[in-house]
């Protein structure tokens, strides 16, 4: 199974690029126009810890007002800290036809630099050339006749660890909520154990039934086990529900939207996105119709409400 995405397209992404249309999601690389690069030798040993201090690494180098984020892997002896605004690259390349929906992971010409074995035509009149170790873009007339660009761009360059737009999505409900649902799901399984046992042979199964009923003595009766066993039946489909809805839910979120609040009772639901652009949220209205929720638009702006019941 492969798990780094190498079996993806691997296209390589520069200002001057043309418009793209994708039929399938790819691997994208990133030339150093839409990332920061320094290398820094740090007495650490491993990823986590250079990542801490990379944000005072690049004080007074990064434009204000920007939400950077850091990517940190180790060359040799030093380790190389990457800064990015990750909106930024996501609005660039919505405007060439690739949308985050599309994109697997996002990597960075510098994790290849060692396969820049030559020159990389970017375009008509740049290229990226290896300098001090370091991939960098140059003007193609900077190159001599002897080293024009003829390197191939393939997914081999394709680097083993990249960055993913789709971020890990949260929990939505409560701690209470929680707590009942942990308590709920528990008791019920006490109880299908109880059933099971009762159905076993042998006298190993009787001596665990006795100690489960010394524990719980609740449960002897078999007038108690079943009004429980009705009334968590009908909780835990209620919860099921919920938990389906969840999940769907989650399937709406992608870069771009932001879920801003939650209601949940026995019967519905309501939740309420924020969307940062037009093609953002016209993209997950297309999602939400496909789970047949029902949709509003919020007024003189780009952000949805969407409802359905349980």
């Amino acid at each position: 199974m492969n798990f780094t995405g190498t079996t993806k397209e691997l296209l390589l992404v520069y200002p001057s690029m043309d418009r793209v249309f994708l039929k399938e999601s790819v691997n994208v690389m990133l030339t150093p126009q839409f990332y920061t690069l320094k290398k820094e030798a740090i007495p650490v040993k491993y990823a986590y810890q250079a990542k801490k201090i990379a944000h005072s690494l690049f004080e007074g180098l990064l434009e204000e007002g920007s939400n950077y984020e850091y990517m940190v892997f180790k060359e040799e002896e030093q380790w190389v800290f990457i800064a990015y605004d990750i909106d930024k690259i996501v609005t660039f390349l919505s405007s060439k036809g690739i949308e985050s929906t599309m994109v697997s992971k996002i990597f960075f010409v510098q994790q290849s630099v060692e396969k820049f074995t030559a020159p990389l035509a970017l375009g008509k009149k740049e290229a990226l050339v290896v300098l001090e170790d370091n991939v960098v873009v140059v003007p193609k007339g900077a190159l001599g006749e002897d080293e024009l660009p003829t390197l191939g761009f393939s997914n081999a360059f394709t680097p083993k660890k990249g960055v993913s737009l789709q971020g890990e999505i949260g929990s939505y409900l409560s701690k209470k909520q929680a707590y009942s649902l942990a308590g709920v799901l528990l008791l019920f399984s006490s109880l299908l154990f109880v059933e099971g046992l009762r159905y076993g042979n042998g006298e190993s199964n009787e001596e665990m039934l006795q100690e489960l009923y010394a524990s719980h003595p609740s449960l002897q009766s078999s007038y108690t086990r079943d009004e429980v066993l009705h009334k968590y039946r009908k909780i835990d489909t209620l919860e099921r529900k919920k938990r389906d809805n969840i999940k769907k839910i989650s399937g709406l979120i992608f870069k771009g939207v932001t879920l801003t609040s939650l209601s949940l009772n026995d019967t519905k639901f309501k939740v309420d996105f924020t969307c940062v652009s037009a093609p953002v949220s016209k993209k997950l209205e297309q999602l939400a119709k496909k789970e047949n929720y029902k949709i509003s638009k919020v007024k003189n702006s780009h952000n949805i409400s969407i409802e359905g019941a349980l």
